[in-house]
């Protein structure tokens, strides 16, 4: 896709009857970086060069298209087909070990995780990949946005990622979701013990045809999985998961202590009263669309 990316600019440029310098003047860069781009020996574009030669080339976002195409190829393999996937799902469920997934990390925490991976090439690789980070996350506000459902270990509230002020910043993005109909939040505190999700962060994917798919990943691997008993049995610890964390409520309140420094000094409730609530709530058909106790198309009763 890059070298398709290159065959088009250089055309394009051609066309205009621009030399390689008058374009990167026009669109704000070097002749060097628009010889790269058309050999395709450099780093790929970004976003926003793909933007500025487009418009300096009146290319009616013929490269502003083709960019998502290039910019999956700066991603390991194993993890480019898991991003096309979840574009397309309408539901999205996630538990996360480590770190904020990325659909819900604020712009300074993404680019402190995204750079200490092993896979990382180069500072423009690292820009790269985070500027297709930030763009997938606008699908959450779009009107055909997905359920999302996340439950994070504590210690991913915990664990100061890009430092002090950075994790701050982080904190008070997750307390947003609680305005958002779509998305649910839950923590598993430390006080839950071992659970079916100690392996490391998975994530279940429903597609609109109905189908069902689950991703596993570690730090350097990451596994697509399609077999059906499999992706049932991922979605079984994912419930099982769910059901040990917190309630939506009391998972934002324990984040907002830890934003405040406050955390430790309230009560979390027992794990049993913890699994009394997940069963009320996985009882009910459609469970996982669950929110605050209730079912989100289910209107709350009128009081007496």
């Amino acid at each position: 896709m890059a070298a398709l990316f290159a065959t088009r600019l250089r055309r394009l440029r051609l066309n205009a009857g621009l030399t390689q310098a008058q374009l990167g003047l026009q669109a704000h860069t070097h002749s060097t970086r628009i010889n790269q781009i058309e050999r395709t020996t450099g780093a790929k574009p970004t976003l926003e060069l793909a933007r500025a030669l487009d418009e300096a080339l009146g290319a009616d976002e013929l490269l502003i298209e083709l960019w998502p195409y290039v910019y999956r190829e700066t991603f390991p393999d194993w993890a480019r087909e898991f991003m096309e996937r979840s574009e397309r799902a309408v539901v999205i469920r996630q538990f996360a070990a480590s770190v904020v997934p990325g659909l819900l990390q604020t712009e300074d925490y993404a680019r402190a995780v995204l750079s200490v991976g092993r896979t990382l090439k180069s500072p423009e690789q690292l820009d790269e990949r985070l500027a297709s980070r930030l763009r997938r996350q606008k699908r959450l506000r779009r009107p055909d946005a997905p359920e999302l459902w996340v439950v994070l270990d504590e210690a991913v509230l915990m664990r100061p990622v890009g430092g002090p002020l950075v994790m701050r910043n982080q904190l008070a993005r997750l307390l947003e979701t609680g305005d958002n109909p779509r998305i649910t939040l839950q923590i598993m505190p430390f006080s839950s013990g071992g659970h079916g999700g100690v392996e490391g962060s998975l994530t279940v994917l429903s597609m609109p045809d109905g189908s069902d798919c689950a991703y596993s990943e570690s730090a350097e691997h990451g596994r697509l999985i399609d077999e059906p008993e499999e992706v049932k049995s991922f979605a079984a610890t994912y419930d099982q998961v769910r059901a040990l964390s917190l309630p939506p409520n009391m998972s934002l309140d324990m984040i907002r202590s830890v934003m405040e420094g406050t955390h430790g000094a309230e009560r979390i409730p027992s794990r049993p009263e913890r699994r009394r609530l997940a069963q009320e709530q996985l009882q009910q058909q459609g469970g996982w669309r669950l929110r605050r106790g209730r079912r989100r198309d289910t209107p709350p009763r009128p009081r007496p």
